[in-house]
């Protein structure tokens, strides 16, 4: 079984949250390093796990997640193996995965999410919902529609059919989650068919008319200046089926 096998520790403080940085273990044994963000203390307080794009690290959302925690959720952002840095955060699990020659591919950071959903499980018995950026974003709605009881909720920034022999829009028949999904303009046609492929009712699609950004990073003000726009659905999409208590 997936557990939390170390805490690391360094506290900083903030207005708003209280950081941790920790470490999970995957499956395959590798070390995955995570910052936890949390304000709600309750048994059932909602948590997002957070997972980057392409070359990036849990530095993708150091402005994101002290957002999350204002209204009202909390979260646990990621290094995945497949990734490098980003705005100057080191990725540890990646360091780690080259030394021990672990697979670095995109397909296998999936132990490393589901390392972070364990962790996130162990912490609530309220919804849990798994966040996604580019690779990780087609990943979370892979996982979603092979184990449609993983997670209770995905956010899917900029998916595509990133993964060779894998078909995100085969497996997005059987997705029964509340799903959001947004990217640039340009970027819509890679995700139309695995949105439209999601049954039901309870998704949302966003991209704006023109512009926007790649993955998460669409969310950061400083990188995409239509970034209100993204936080609007992401609000309205927490709002509508995961309101804090």
């Amino acid at each position: 079984m997936l557990r939390l096998v170390l805490f690391v520790w360094t506290v900083i403080a903030s207005p708003a949250l209280a950081q941790q940085q920790i470490t999970l273990r995957a499956a395959d044994g590798l070390v995955v390093t995570a910052d936890v963000y949390q304000t709600k203390q309750a048994s059932n307080a909602i948590w997002i796990v957070l997972a980057h794009q392409a070359g990036a690290s849990r530095g993708e959302y150091r402005t994101i997640a002290p957002r999350l925690n204002e209204l009202g959720y909390n979260a646990v952002a990621l290094d995945q193996r497949s990734g490098r840095a980003f705005a100057g955060v080191t990725n540890k699990t990646s360091a780690l995965a080259k030394v021990q020659k672990k697979g670095r591919s995109y397909i296998a950071a999936r132990p490393d999410l589901e390392a972070g959903i364990a962790w996130a499980r162990e912490q609530t018995s309220g919804p849990v919902i798994l966040w996604g950026s580019s690779y990780s974003a087609a990943l979370a709605l892979l996982m979603a529609g092979e184990k449609p009881q993983l997670v209770d909720g995905v956010i899917s920034h900029a998916p595509g059919e990133y993964f060779r022999g894998k078909s995100i829009r085969k497996v997005a028949v059987n997705i029964s989650v509340p799903v959001l999904i947004t990217s640039a303009s340009h970027e819509k046609k890679k995700w139309r068919r695995i949105f439209a492929a999601i049954p039901g009712e309870r998704k949302t699609g966003f991209a704006p008319k023109k512009g926007g950004r790649h993955g998460s990073s669409a969310l950061i003000p400083s990188r995409n200046k239509s970034s209100a726009a993204y936080w609007d659905v992401v609000e309205t999409y927490l709002k509508t089926y995961f309101q804090p208590s």
